[in-house]
């Protein structure tokens, strides 16, 4: 590698270092990373602002944005206040029960939309039940944030990287649920064994707070019903759109900011009011990390660190599928796992075609597989933990990196470790 390489491996470890063990703002360590990447020419303005596969991914930025207004909106309805009081009584107030049905709510949602909007949706529901249960919403979030992760694996349009990877190798929605739902279907049941594993045991029920949901009425939450069927309705399209993108062909980007503007302009609702609920400490991160990131792809560093680990299994398929899962599940840890992929693909393209196209195309799921599980072993690992730990810190109970990532490494490696003879059994033999 050359010396920027070593450079900008250097400023990224440092800034990195700096997320994790919270000496500064993660958001201030973000923007210094990136400001120091540009200065030093390890990117570029052109790079960073307008380049699909190294720069900033400005349709993640601006679907965050859309359904963050969406949700600022619905907020206000009290539909957030409906569904943690409905959820709760369904759980009889018992918090291990709980955090079942929210995690399954999640990866369910997950599959059919993307999992930064299911986490978005989810949360204020979370921190609203777990207030009238007395229970720390911690854990919830955390478990949401890895279900989100796991279930949107299961569809092309469950998680980002999917996207990339369906568009770069021919794959259709049918693809992924053919090769990639069942695998998760099963990862999911695990996971929820693994709740109660890491959280399960340290939930205490109060009988008498459980006593006292049980007596509410949901439907009395509902503060404003004319605003609670616009915003269902608009939201509702966007949720469509989402799936029939690839009928449609709408960035979902592009959806979210058309819902966001029509219900804005549709209801009585104010621009002040619309964008108070907006994150936009996370969406300055997001940003940040990308030109980071960006700048690892501009110097060669992740295509050089991807073809080293793809040389090293000497063109035999098994080695080479199980050399994919694992690195994709070690660097999307490290990086998020959209740009990751970004990278990735198109050298698995080059192995799939080699390969025949016919039993190579196992390379396409393990790709799949390790971003999109990888992506729970860190805070910074998929874009749904990061909206997490920014809507959690926005609500007074902020989530350290070391806090999310301790529980993130074991489902990680469990889910990674649980992965690899599916694709052996399946597609190898």
């Amino acid at each position: 590698m050359s010396v920027l390489s070593w450079v900008s491996v250097a400023v990224f470890l440092a800034a990195y270092a700096l997320i994790a063990t919270e000496k500064v703002h993660r958001v201030a360590a973000a923007l210094g990373g990136a400001g120091i990447m540009l200065a030093v020419h390890a990117t570029g303005a052109e790079a960073a602002f307008f380049s699909e596969h190294a720069g900033i991914d400005w349709n993640v930025i601006f679907l965050l944005l859309g359904m963050m207004i969406i949700v600022g909106v619905l907020k206000q309805t009290g539909v957030f206040e409906f569904l943690a009081i409905w959820a709760a009584k369904r759980a009889r107030g018992r918090p291990f029960r709980l955090m079942v049905l929210l995690v399954l709510i999640t990866a369910g949602a997950s599959a059919l939309l993307d999992n930064v909007t299911t986490v978005l949706l989810i949360a204020p529901v979370t921190f609203l039940v777990c207030e009238r249960l007395a229970v720390n919403p911690i854990p919830f979030l955390i478990a949401e944030a890895m279900a989100s992760n796991i279930g949107g694996a299961a569809t092309l349009v469950g998680d980002p990287p999917n996207i990339i990877i369906a568009s770069r190798g021919g794959l259709s929605f049918n693809d992924f649920l053919i090769h990639m739902a069942p695998m998760v279907i099963v990862l999911m049941a695990v996971f929820v064994g693994l709740c109660y594993l890491l959280f399960g045991r340290t939930f205490r029920y109060d009988p008498e707070r459980a006593a006292e949901v049980m007596t509410l009425n949901e439907r009395e939450a509902i503060a404003d019903r004319r605003l609670l069927w616009q915003s269902l309705a608009v939201l509702a399209l966007v949720l469509a759109a989402f799936v029939l993108h690839p009928v449609l062909h709408y960035e979902p980007s592009v959806v979210a900011l058309l819902g966001a503007g029509v219900l804005v302009a549709a209801t009585r609702v104010t621009t002040e009011q619309a964008i108070a609920e907006v994150e936009w400490p996370t969406l300055v991160f997001f940003a940040g990390l990308f030109v980071m990131v960006g700048a690892l792809v501009e110097t060669g560093v992740i295509e050089e660190l991807s073809r080293a680990a793809v040389a090293a299994t000497d063109g035999r398929l098994a080695v080479t599928t199980m050399g994919v899962l694992g690195l994709s599940a070690v660097l999307s840890a490290v990086v998020d796992n959209i740009p990751y992929v970004a990278t990735m693909s198109p050298i698995v393209e080059q192995l799939v075609q080699a390969g025949g196209n016919g039993p190579a195309q196992v390379l396409w799921w393990a790709l799949a597989f390790g971003a999109d599980l990888g992506g729970n072993a860190t805070a910074v690992g998929a874009a749904a933990n990061v909206v997490v730990l920014g809507i959690a810190a926005r609500n007074g109970t902020p989530i350290s990196f070391w806090q999310f990532t301790k529980y993130g490494l074991v489902v990680t490696v469990v889910t990674v470790v649980l992965v690899a003879p599916y694709l052996w059994l399946r597609y190898l033999l």
